[in-house]
């Protein structure tokens, strides 16, 4: 992708917003394409090589979050939602459905490009990663550097969306060490600190979650209150 205009798949079934949407992007220089609904999304994603998905929750048919589930399952892909809906339960059910962040209507186009540089600025980075083939290992669990992907003990592959693999790996580089919140913040988004921002600590509960599937009392991230987050295990 880093030899390459990165390719961005605009689904909005708002005829204008996405028209709005897809100008913009094509005059900073990207490559866009636009669609109305879910249909076919995938195939496209696969076929074309998209690189980033901006994608509407409130879709006609199958609806964003299904969508960007689906999206997660199978490509590691930048995800941002876009979307008339502004609390924080619908930004924490979005991130938690595999979107990489969320922006609200209306939005300044100069915000949005913003986070659409940013979150492709961390996918490169990931792809550069992969090129080197990396991995991570600790209590039997390996984090593969070459596939954004976690393994079990047992070898199951869990794949990760771009926040929780960044999130994981700035644990893991600093395993033993408390990271403060803002910290995390700093090393998996290059955007403004918000003190009541839940971010961080939604990504910590979804790799809890990861690794509690295959073991209940797996609890290699600890809350340190009033200080931040640990990653307790030794890593090879």
């Amino acid at each position: 992708m880093s030899q390459r205009v990165a390719h961005i798949l605009v689904i909005e079934d708002e005829p204008i917003t996405r028209r709005q949407l897809a100008s913009h992007f094509e005059h900073e220089g990207y490559t866009v394409t636009d669609v109305a609904d879910a249909d076919g999304v995938l195939e496209r994603i696969s076929d074309d090589d998209i690189d980033l998905c901006l994608l509407d929750i409130n879709l006609p048919g199958k609806d964003g979050l299904t969508l960007t589930r689906e999206i997660r399952a199978k490509f590691d892909i930048g995800i941002i939602l876009v979307t008339g809906k502004d609390n924080q339960i619908d930004r924490i059910v979005g991130l938690e459905s595999g979107a990489d962040d969320y922006i609200t209507k209306p939005f300044d186009p100069r915000e949005l490009l913003s986070r659409v540089k940013n979150l492709l600025r961390r996918v490169r980075t990931q792809e550069k990663l992969k090129e080197k083939g990396f991995t991570r290992k600790f209590e039997g669990w390996t984090l593969d550097l070459n596939k954004r992907e976690l393994s079990t003990p047992a070898g199951k592959r869990q794949p990760l969306s771009a926040g929780e693999f960044q999130l994981l790996l700035a644990l893991i580089e600093n395993s033993g060490e408390v990271l403060t919140r803002d910290e995390l913040m700093n090393r998996i988004r290059s955007r403004e600190w918000y003190p009541d921002d839940r971010y961080i600590d939604v990504l910590v509960g979804q790799v809890r979650r990861k690794f509690r599937l295959h073991d209940q009392d797996t609890t290699f991230i600890s809350t340190i209150h009033g200080s931040g987050y640990l990653f307790s295990p030794t890593v090879t």
